[in-house]
C-alpha cells in the first residue's frame, strides 16, 4: 500500500490540513503520537532515554519529561542526534505495524503519514508523494506568538532551528499555501483531495 507524506514547518498549519484530509475520510498516521507513544513507561526506547541522558528526565511519576530532555537536546546537535537515534527506529517500527494494520482493515485506504520532520528523517522516496504545507517564517512567527503564547526570541528560535523553507519545497509533489485564511487553505485541500481520489480511480500511478 502506498502512503502520502504530510509535513510542513512548525505553525504552518498542518494539523489543520490532516484534520480536513481526516474528514474526507484518509486514514492518518500521526508521528508526533507514535513518538509519545514510543517513549511511554515501560518502553524500551524511554529506558535508552533515561540511561543516556539520566534519571533527571523522568517525572515524579515515571513518564518522560518533556521539558527536562528539551532543555538538554535543544541546541545541542551531539545530544539531539543521540536522542535520535533512540526514537526514530522505534517510530519506524511503531508506523510500519500502523501501516499494516490499516492494510489489513481496508486495502483500498488512503493513508497520511503526517511527520513535520519528514524531509529531515525520512527519504521521499519511501511515500508515493509528498505534500508540504507551506507559509512563510514570519507568518508562523506570528501564529506562535498569537496563538500559542510563545515569546517572540523563542518562536524565533523554533522556527530557525528547523530547515528552510525551499528545502522542504523542493521535495514537494504538491504545495498547500496556508499563509492566507483557514478557508483558503481548506479549499486547496479540498481540490487535492477530489484529484488523489480520482487518480485512485483511475488507477492512475502517483508521481
Amino acid at each position: 500500500m502506498d502512503v502520502i507524506g504530510l509535513t510542513g514547518g512548525i505553525a504552518a498549519g498542518k494539523s489543520a490540513v490532516a484534520a480536513r484530509f481526516a474528514e474526507h475520510g484518509a486514514r492518518i498516521i500521526d508521528a508526533d503520537a507514535l513518538a509519545r507513544e514510543a517513549v511511554e513507561p515501560g518502553t524500551p526506547a524511554l529506558a535508552a532515554i533515561v540511561e543516556r541522558f539520566g534519571p533527571g528526565v523522568l517525572g515524579a511519576d515515571g513518564a518522560l519529561d518533556r521539558a527536562a530532555l528539551g532543555a538538554i537536546v535543544f541546541g545541542d546537535g551531539r545530544q539531539r542526534l543521540a536522542l535520535n537515534a533512540i526514537v526514530h527506529p522505534a517510530v519506524r517500527d511503531a508506523y510500519a505495524r500502523r501501516v499494516a494494520a490499516i492494510e489489513a482493515e481496508d486495502p483500498a485506504a488512503i493513508i497520511i503519514y503526517d511527520v513535520p520532520l519528514l524531509v529531515e528523517v525520512r527519504a521521499a522516496s519511501e511515500f508515493s508523494s509528498v505534500i508540504v504545507v507551506d507559509a512563510p517564517a514570519a507568518t508562523r512567527i506570528e501564529r506562535l506568538v498569537a496563538l500559542r503564547g510563545m515569546e517572540r526570541p523563542a518562536a524565533e528560535a523554533r522556527v530557525a532551528a528547523q530547515i528552510p523553507d525551499a528545502e522542504r519545497r523542493a521535495l514537494a509533489d504538491h504545495v498547500i499555501d496556508a499563509s492566507g485564511t483557514l478557508e483558503r487553505t481548506i479549499e486547496q485541500v479540498d481540490a487535492l483531495w477530489e484529484s488523489i481520489v480520482a487518480e485512485r480511480a483511475a488507477g492512475i500511478p502517483r508521481p
